[in-house]
């Protein structure tokens, strides 16, 4: 099996926003409640031999070490400094990322982002009006006008700005939406379905209609239509990519071996987090850095099942022509209480439908 090539850490397990679609804190998967709130200075030197063992053992060139949440800058700078301090010392070819609301970026925390070269990734929805349909402070305050002032900061030194992640809502206009994101100046815009299973599936108007497909649809004509943009849309760009033989690069496309994990801030070791929008449990591996290897990680039948590729698929998945590009769909999307995640994705027909007006603009 392939080794593991990108290593998210739970780094704080509470967060200063409270989404009404956050899969950790608004989902069926309540176990946050009994973590630590931020990782341990030991935890993260654990962490640290573990993927050090792993890069020697395989001979890798270089891993992604990716501080997440909950809200990662809740654990302040010099805690997360200190964290940073024992990766960057003790695991070979790392380069590190970190995924934040924004709000609290500030010029202290830009030092220390440059300092360990760490690029910064910004959750936001859109304009004031759809970001505060979801995004709203616990005291149900907009959080916009913060995560756009931490946007700014970050385009002062934009070599650390990684780019902006949305998540789709049919209320809103996608070309609006694009445009706004992308008058902000990142270097890619990343836009994610919600997360939704068959037994709970995502909101439409109209059930039988490809809604998500055609909302993602405008938001290509509008990225690809002008000749001004120089961000990339990285799910559009992988469809692309994948049409048209090349690699991609996110886990929800395509049928390339997945190479991520994800360690808690208490150290436990889960397969991808996203699963606990699916049910309770369901990103568990019974596995931590403290008794257990990066290696024994990947020997884990729930891991071996997220790489084995079209194997792992329906069987309605494995006949479709366009299996290579859509990989069956994003797992979490997959599941139900009948088949578990032998389903294609409850986006089907909007990634089928997406990738068809997709590649009906690329050479034959």
């Amino acid at each position: 099996m392939p080794p593991l090539r990108t290593f998210i850490l739970k780094v704080v397990n509470r967060c200063n926003i409270n989404c009404d679609y956050c899969y950790v804190f608004q989902g069926p998967d309540q176990s946050w409640r009994g973590l630590p709130v931020r990782m341990s200075t030991d935890v993260t030197r654990a962490v640290a031999q573990r993927i050090a063992e792993h890069v020697t053992a395989h001979n890798l060139d270089h891993v992604d070490v990716v501080l997440h949440g909950g809200e990662p800058l809740l654990a302040r700078p010099r805690h997360l400094g200190a964290v940073l301090e024992i990766l960057r010392d003790r695991v070979p070819f790392v380069s590190f990322e970190l995924q934040t609301n924004g709000m609290l970026i500030d010029d202290e925390w830009l030092s220390l982002f440059d300092r360990f070269g760490v690029r910064v990734g910004v959750s936001l929805d859109g304009p004031p009006a759809a970001n505060n349909r979801h995004r709203l402070s616990h005291r149900g305050r907009s959080t916009a006008d913060a995560a756009v002032r931490g946007i700014e900061l970050l385009r002062e030194q934009s070599h650390l700005f990684a780019g902006i992640l949305a998540v789709v809502d049919l209320h809103d206009d996608p070309v609006e939406v694009h445009d706004y994101l992308a008058s902000l100046g990142p270097p890619i815009v990343d836009f994610n379905l919600p997360h939704a299973t068959h037994d709970s599936p995502p909101w439409r108007t109209d059930p039988d209609e490809p809604e998500y497909g055609r909302w993602l649809s405008r938001v290509y004509d509008a990225w690809i239509g002008a000749d001004s943009y120089t961000h990339s849309v990285r799910m559009l760009e992988d469809i692309v990519a994948l049409s048209l033989g090349a690699k991609g690069s996110v886990e929800s496309l395509g049928l390339a071996p997945s190479g991520i994990v994800v360690v808690e801030s208490d150290g436990s070791i889960e397969n991808v987090d996203t699963l606990k929008a699916a049910a309770p449990g369901a990103a568990e591996l019974g596995l931590n850095v403290f008794d257990h290897t990066f290696d024994d990680v990947v020997r884990h039948p729930a891991i071996r099942q997220r790489q084995a590729g079209a194997a792992a698929l329906a069987e309605e998945c494995q006949r479709c022509p366009l299996v290579s590009v859509c990989g069956g769909g994003y797992l979490p999307h997959r599941l139900s209480a009948e088949r578990g995640y032998r389903n294609p994705s409850v986006y089907c027909q909007d990634l089928a439908y997406l990738i068809r007006h997709v590649q009906a603009t690329l050479p034959a």
